[in-house]
């Protein structure tokens, strides 16, 4: 087997699980991941490697000789992986070494309070927040856990929990209330002046609603950042939708509709398996789920 042949170790792990379990549905249910993930991690491994590693019966895989041949080498590889695990979670216990924290920038302001109660409680662990519309991979490294709204992740091998509810609603500036007067309803548009991204964010209600029911003409200005709505609006150039998470706690923002229920996002918190049960990520995790959940519920509810 050539060194390039194998280009995810971690396809071994998934052809090492169907050899034992002897199914493509006991492995998946050892790993914790779809029939379908496993069936493309087999496949994927067997054309990387140019040869057939299971016999496919009506009752279960069976791996053939090559099959036998790389379990058999899989198995040792897994020993020596789980001597070294047990070494490095007797480092983790020490609590000490960097913790990668991904999320998009809006929210950085929100969470940092609770991201340094978290560091005022474990001195010894070094923080880095790092804000990326692009979802860092996990998987490489990237990051150790990710804070992300919108739609649920789907990436094979993430832990993926629900966090919180936020509520989104329009908001603009006490000027320009003064000088368009309210909103008072979503169906009274008429004489108003909207903000909205310069990309379609179809998957953001909100944002949606804003792109299907604003005309153009009342659309006066775009954004290709989330941040910039925020300032748009609080200098009086029109209505933007935002998360009240982020405008509630900025001077300068007047709430000009009561938060629709179906314009809520979800705030997810994504982890890799393979880092999911260290001790940091774990009180990072309890820490943050804690400080969510006294969250008033004008900013977001429990999902």
């Amino acid at each position: 087997m050539s060194g390039t042949a194998v280009k995810d170790w971690n396809n071994l792990h998934y052809a090492l699980a169907v050899a034992r379990a002897g199914t493509l549905s006991g492995a998946a249910l050892e790993l914790e991941v779809s029939h379908s993930t496993v069936l493309r991690r087999i496949d994927a491994l067997e054309k990387a490697l140019k040869t057939r590693l299971f016999i496919r019966h009506p009752r279960g895989y069976v791996p053939t000789e090559a099959g036998q041949i790389l379990m058999s080498a899989a198995e040792n590889m897994q020993d020596q992986l789980d001597l070294l695990v047990g070494k490095m979670q007797g480092v983790d216990e020490a609590l000490h070494g960097t913790l990668i924290i991904t999320t998009v920038n809006t929210l950085i302001p929100q969470l940092m309070p609770i991201v340094r109660g978290f560091q005022a409680e474990n001195s010894q662990v070094r923080l880095h927040l790092v804000a990326d519309q692009r979802h860092l991979r996990l998987e490489h490294g990237e990051a150790h856990i990710g804070i992300r709204p919108g739609a649920k992740p789907t990436e094979p091998d993430y832990v993926v929990q629900p966090a919180i509810s936020l509520q989104n609603t329009l908001y603009a500036s006490d000027e320009y209330v003064r000088e368009c007067g309210p909103l008072n309803s979503r169906d009274d548009l008429s004489g108003h002046r909207f903000i909205a991204p310069i990309k379609a964010y179809d998957f953001i209600p909100s944002l949606d609603w804003i792109a299907r029911q604003v005309p153009e003409e009342q659309i006066v200005f775009r954004c290709n950042e989330f941040s910039g709505f925020e300032d748009a609006a609080r200098n009086g150039v029109g209505i933007a939708a935002l998360h009240s998470w982020c405008a509630e706690t900025r001077p300068g923002l007047r709430r000009m509709l009561e938060p629709p229920r179906e314009w809520r996002t979800n705030l997810w918190l994504v982890t890799h398996r393979d880092m999911h049960r260290t001790r940091k990520v774990q009180l990072f995790l309890e820490w943050i789920k804690r400080e969510l959940a006294l969250l008033p519920p004008e900013i977001g509810v429990q999902p």
